[in-house]
């Protein structure tokens, strides 16, 4: 067991950190696709200098998230190969697509976006940085269709004890999928947006550039706003997916240890017991999780320990609960991060947009923007924690336990020497990578460009 904790752990070190940069290369992609959109209508040549200088930032996120996906690959090899035996038939065509397509698609398209900049016609560079957005997009799809036949396997067939895809159009039209890349991709585009309005607000606190940021404030503000209410309704729909089809991780995540009274209340906050099994403190909110689980005041939810006794019966002796601690809190974090995005998007966007003046004096709304760019990380990454960890024991589920799913001849030492050896790369990357993103955000957009596009520079005090 002690070597299923390392693996597990190198498993999430690697995951959460290789997640840092998915979202915002993704979010980025989308928001310079529209800022250079509006250099091709409006032909102002402020959103192209708009759309270099974040563009600058996407291609320094993207070279590290793609470095960091190579070693997140290398250490699925070799820890988890059980794990990749056995779903290695289904895996397979999903990953091919993903490498080989998608991936491909963004990696042209990016190099001819960024050298193609007074080479290619208009039309066809604002093309470009769409299908750089579609391709990191697609590989998004095709990762998570992977990841979502281990929440729900579908589409498969168990032959020699291995699981054999049988249906291809099933598996990208799994159910767990419909939800879960709708959720991944807005959070993405939340996470691009909440960036953009955090480094805006950098400069616009210092009365810089004033008229090119105000204008990047407002695009990300309304990006932002759109996609973090969306994320929260299609989340609402992928809870009550779990309702049906991964009910202990919605009882774990609800510290739901009997199952609920016909009218369920939601706890807000609680503290749990686990050697008990109780909550003895508990502050609830009347009917919530009926209408959470069900859009109904009524329906009640399965309890962690009943559904345990199920599992006993239909899977064998074992433990089938996940850490309820974790799940519980993680879950909450998700939600307050995420509802403290709904909140700030919706000041800005309906407060702080006037006019450039108008913004500017906005300080203490400001203030609070660079440090909200840290909310949207931290929803997505509690938001996967509780995903992967209230699926435990299951690597696949009710397929394969996780402690199935290790390397046999991979030691604790060996682990640890990989654990280290990841920890200290990862460490340079950050270094590297927090040090380009300082240099490159102080620096500011290029001065390069005709004395008619200067004008973007205009200060707050000639407006």
């Amino acid at each position: 067991m002690w070597v299923v904790w390392l693996d597990r752990w190198q498993f999430g070190i690697t995951t959460v950190y290789h997640f840092l940069f998915v979202p915002l290369t993704i979010g980025l992609a989308f928001l310079i696709s529209i800022m250079e959109t509006l250099y091709v209508v409006k032909n102002d040549g402020m959103y192209r200098r708009m759309a270099q200088f974040w563009g600058k930032l996407f291609l320094i996120n993207f070279a590290i998230g793609v470095v960091t996906g190579i070693m997140q690959e290398f250490q699925f090899g070799m820890n988890w190969s059980n794990y990749s035996r056995f779903v290695g038939d289904v895996f397979g065509a999903p990953l091919a697509i993903e490498s080989l397509a998608a991936f491909f698609l963004e990696s042209v398209f990016i190099g001819t976006w960024f050298f193609g900049w007074d080479k290619l016609p208009k039309k066809l560079h604002v093309f470009s940085i769409w299908m750089v957005a579609v391709g990191v997009s697609l590989s998004a799809f095709w990762i998570l269709t992977a990841n979502a036949f281990m929440q729900e396997p579908v589409g498969y067939v168990m032959a020699g004890g291995r699981a054999q895809m049988s249906s291809f159009g099933a598996l990208i039209t799994n159910p767990q999928i419909r939800v879960e890349f709708p959720h991944v991709w807005l959070g993405a585009v939340a996470t691009g947006s909440f960036f953009v309005t955090g480094v805006s607000a950098y400069y616009l606190l210092r009365r810089r550039e004033v008229k090119l940021f105000a204008q990047s404030f407002r695009i990300a503000v309304y990006a932002g706003l759109i996609s973090s209410v969306l994320v929260a309704v299609v989340g609402h729909a992928q809870g009550q997916l779990l309702v049906r089809t991964q009910p202990m991780k919605m009882a774990a995540s609800e510290a739901l240890w009997h199952t609920s009274p016909y009218h369920a209340p939601w706890s807000l906050v609680a503290w749990i017991d686990t050697a008990h099994h109780t909550n003895p403190i508990d502050i609830e909110i009347p009917y919530a999780l009926s209408i959470l689980s069900y859009n109904h005041t009524y329906g009640s939810v399965p309890g962690i320990d009943e559904l345990q006794a199920h599992y006993v019966q239909q899977y064998g002796p074992g433990n089938y609960i996940p850490s309820i601690w974790v799940t519980f809190w993680t879950f909450r974090l998700m939600v307050f991060a995420g509802s403290l995005m709904i909140l700030l998007a919706l000041y800005g966007a309906f407060r702080g947009l006037r006019d450039d003046e108008w913004l500017v004096k906005r300080s203490t709304y400001l203030r609070w923007m660079p440090w909200a760019i840290a909310l949207p990380f931290i929803a997505n990454t509690t938001g996967w924690l509780m995903t992967e960890i209230g699926r435990q024991p299951w690597a696949v589920n009710g397929l394969m336990k996780t402690s199935d799913g290790i390397s046999p001849t991979v030691g604790a030492p060996l682990v640890w020497m990989s654990i280290i050896g990841f920890g200290v790369v990862y460490l340079a990357f950050a270094v590297v990578d927090v040090y380009l993103f300082v240099k490159f955000i102080r620096l500011g957009p290029d001065s390069e460009f005709g004395p008619d596009e200067m004008d973007a520079k205009t200060s707050v005090s000639s407006i």
